[in-house]
């Protein structure tokens, strides 16, 4: 039983399917040394953004995860789904969440891009001009 059907026998809906990929994401970022910072951070008020998941490496960078999912590629492919309006709310609310830090560490943006059982982690897959 793979992800998505976890998701489906919870109930089904999208944000239950996005948890589940996130949780998979998750598990990966952190079979590979990266530690959990903050999940799911989002601006406050309208028209923000919000981060999937924070992480961080074991060298310091900081990393703001985009976590995409689709069941196969024929919709297009998870990681080609991020793109620039996406990927400037991403800047955005990293940017803000950056706030609370009096030095910010060296930061990067990655895409963890999940297509059936296939999961492929996207590093610096866009930068902060995005």
């Amino acid at each position: 039983m793979g992800w998505m059907n976890r998701g489906a026998a919870a109930g089904g809906t999208t944000r239950v399917r996005g948890a589940a990929a996130e949780d998979v994401a998750l598990a990966h970022l952190q079979r590979a040394g990266l530690r959990l910072v903050e999940r799911n951070y989002r601006t406050p008020g309208r028209g923000g953004g919000e981060i999937d998941l924070i992480v961080r490496e074991p060298d310091g960078t900081l990393v703001f995860v985009e976590v995409r999912a689709r069941a196969s590629r024929s919709q297009g492919g998870a990681a080609a789904s991020v793109g620039a309006v996406k990927q400037r709310r991403l800047v955005f609310a990293a940017r803000h969440y950056l706030l609370r830090w009096p030095a910010p560490p060296p930061c990067r943006f990655d895409v963890v891009a999940i297509e059936g059982d296939r999961i492929e982690w996207l590093r610096a897959a866009f930068d902060a001009g995005g």
